[in-house]
């Protein structure tokens, strides 16, 4: 015979957002209107003194700008429903769809930048190296200033707090104060860390401005080059590579947002030491579900049969090892 057990109902949040949601957003901001500045000083420079290059490079500047404003409303919009009821399981994965959008723009950037290379390859055209090049390392220092501010983040802190919530069901909602630390009491390993407390929002704004300046970097080299020995095939290769390393980027981010906004399992190691962990006192877990629902919050749904009169609180001592576990659900079959 199967019961399933209840306990008394609670209340807890749902809000899954990063320790550091508040300061990653005024950052993003903040590179917005540094390239913002630039964008306008360009395309007024290049109307003002005749220079196509320059305004060429400011309309660039602003698919950057852009992309950079959709994190920055990512992390707006997340923040102020945060408590919204309508978002179940909280806004925590809205940077995950944002960071998805802007892989997809990153992918769609790498195929021009490809297809104006290839056409450049086969039909060269005069380079106004006086121009190109240095725009190409004002442009290069302005994504080095705008990486400096985006990556000033520092660690990524786990908080919340712990709440036991029944109703047909046992509930466990579990949030634990604290830093994580790599502490063998707790699991969240090397891979684990790296997949379930990133913030793929910024990460994904990181990579816009990585990609940047890497394609600065070879613009000026393949100019350098072809000024120096008349290889104009080295700028339209330059860019080709450039290309290629941002379809590379842009893939794995697609992935990566992907995988969260379908559910899958953030990392399968804590799901076998979370079924172990529970086994180990002779129950046997016959479901379990994981997914992340924000930056180092991951959310639990677990079955469990047992012969044992335990209650949540039971369950809720044994998985608090598992300080990445921001909202479990635990559903009790007492097997007579």
């Amino acid at each position: 015979m199967i019961e399933a057990a209840t306990a008394a109902p609670g209340i807890h949040g749902h809000v899954f957002l990063a320790a550091d949601h508040e300061a990653s957003e005024r950052r993003t901001w903040a590179v917005i209107a540094l390239c913002g500045a630039m964008m306008f000083a360009e395309i007024v420079g290049g109307l003002l003194f005749g220079s196509i290059a320059l305004v060429a490079d400011g309309l660039h500047m602003s698919t950057h700008a852009g992309a950079l404003l959709l994190a920055a409303l990512a992390y707006r919009y997340a923040r102020s429903h945060a408590n919204d009821p309508r978002f179940s399981f909280g806004t925590g994965k809205l940077g995950d769809l944002a960071g998805f959008t802007s892989a997809i723009i990153l992918a769609m950037i790498a195929l021009l930048i490809w297809y104006e290379s290839v056409l450049r390859l086969l039909q060269p055209v005069q380079i106004h190296f006086a121009q190109a090049i240095p725009i190409a390392f004002v442009g290069l220092a302005v994504n080095i200033g705008s990486a400096w501010i985006l990556s000033r983040g520092g660690h990524h802190h786990h908080h919340g707090h712990a709440h036991d919530h029944d109703d047909d069901h046992d509930h466990d909602h579990d949030h634990d104060h604290g830093h994580d630390h790599h502490d063998p009491d707790h699991d969240h390993g090397p891979e684990h860390a790296s997949a379930a407390h990133r913030d793929n929002n910024m990460r994904a704004a990181i990579i816009h401005v990585a990609a940047d300046a890497a394609v600065s970097i070879l613009v000026i080299v393949g100019l350098v080059l072809a000024r120096a020995f008349g290889w104009l095939w080295m700028d339209p290769l330059a860019g080709i590579i450039g290309a290629a390393v941002i379809a590379t980027w842009s893939y794995a981010l697609i992935r990566d947002t992907g995988a969260i906004l379908l559910d899958m399992t953030p990392d399968p190691r804590l799901a076998e030491n979370l079924r172990a962990t529970v086994e180990s006192e002779g129950d046997r877990v016959t479901d379990l579900h994981l997914w992340r629902v924000g930056p180092g919050h991951v959310a639990a749904i677990l079955s469990v049969e047992t012969d044992s009169a335990r209650d949540a609180e039971f369950y809720r001592a044994m998985l608090d090892r598992f300080r990445v576990l921001s909202h479990v659900t635990v559903e009790i079959a007492l097997v007579k």
